[in-house]
């Protein structure tokens, strides 16, 4: 029969027994759940189990019920030898990089060697020097008339003139010139005023005065070779052998003009390519055939920079 006594009608005794029971059926609805999901042995002791005696009977000591959960996993051999496996992969793995580091390495360092060893045998080869001009530029045939002048291929050496035949056979294509390079030249002693050309072949020649190719450009240091015609082409350096030392020449470039004056004037064979040489100091040099409509040797007029 249910007990149907208020709070303040039960001993202190009764109380204890009625909190003593709650606590072990919220214990026990605990213990059924674990059960159910593996977490509780079916043979263990329940908690607050009240000893054969009846509800009279001095219940077993709380802690005696309070560690059902499940003891911590042990680690199993099986574990053991998963992680030795794994501990191994990794060393093997490392290993294998680093053998594959140092194969890389002396396999470098060995074809490094060999290829050493391959160029030392090699044998030492001497740069091969340009091809010099071999006799000053704007010779030719003494002229019956403007259209009967011809390079004079009798001047180069037999054992060159197929060379300069070819060179005389290339397309001249104009270049334009650099703010740097002679684009004018005047010589007010002997009336000369023309445009000067990069490039003293026959094609260049025939538009005025030509420069030679690689030399200084005005008010550099160094040399400044220029030709022109004496006889045929506006006969524009035919009176160079008139030039005195202390005449003026004058050189334009797009910018600006350089005057020089006349040191001296030589006469040379054709071969004297001496003269087209740089030097130390800026000076120009002229080149024409010479004597007039004869052409046997070049006269050559040397005139030093103004500063």
């Amino acid at each position: 029969m249910r007990d149907r006594r208020s709070v303040d009608d039960l001993t202190i005794e009764e109380l204890e027994q009625i909190l003593l029971m709650k606590k072990r059926e919220a214990r026990l609805a605990r213990l059924e759940r674990y059960k159910r999901t593996g977490r509780r042995r079916g043979d263990l002791p329940l908690p607050y189990e009240l000893p054969a005696g009846g509800d009279d009977a001095e219940p077993l000591p709380y802690h005696s019920y309070l560690d059902d959960e499940p003891a911590p996993r042990r680690r199993t051999t099986r574990d053991t030898l998963l992680l030795a496996v794994e501990v191994l992969a990794v060393v093997g793995l490392l290993a294998v990089l680093v053998f594959t580091a140092l194969s890389l390495r002396d396999l470098n360092r060995e074809a490094a060697e060999e290829q050493a060893e391959a160029v030392a045998a090699l044998p030492t080869l001497e740069p091969t020097p340009l091809i010099r001009a071999v006799v000053l530029p704007g010779g030719h045939t003494p002229p019956t008339d403007s259209q009967s002048a011809r390079p004079n291929y009798d001047e180069v050496p037999a054992r060159l003139r197929p060379l300069v035949e070819q060179q005389f056979a290339i397309p001249v294509i104009a270049e334009t010139p650099t703010p740097g390079q002679a684009v004018r030249i005047r010589i007010p002693a002997i009336g000369v005023d023309s445009p000067v050309v990069q490039g003293d072949g026959w094609e260049q020649l025939k538009k005025g005065v030509a420069q030679h190719l690689g030399t200084a450009n005005p008010g550099e240091v160094g040399n400044v070779v220029l030709s022109g015609h004496n006889d045929i082409y506006g006969e524009v350096f035919r009176d160079l052998d008139r030039l005195q030392p202390g005449d003026e020449i004058i050189l334009y470039t797009q910018t600006r003009e350089f005057v020089y004056r006349v040191a001296h004037t030589r006469i040379v064979p054709p071969t004297e390519v001496s003269v087209m040489d740089p030097t130390r100091e800026p000076i120009v040099t002229l080149i024409s055939c010479y004597p007039y409509r004869i052409n046997t040797d070049r006269i050559v007029v040397v005139a030093e920079l103004v500063e």
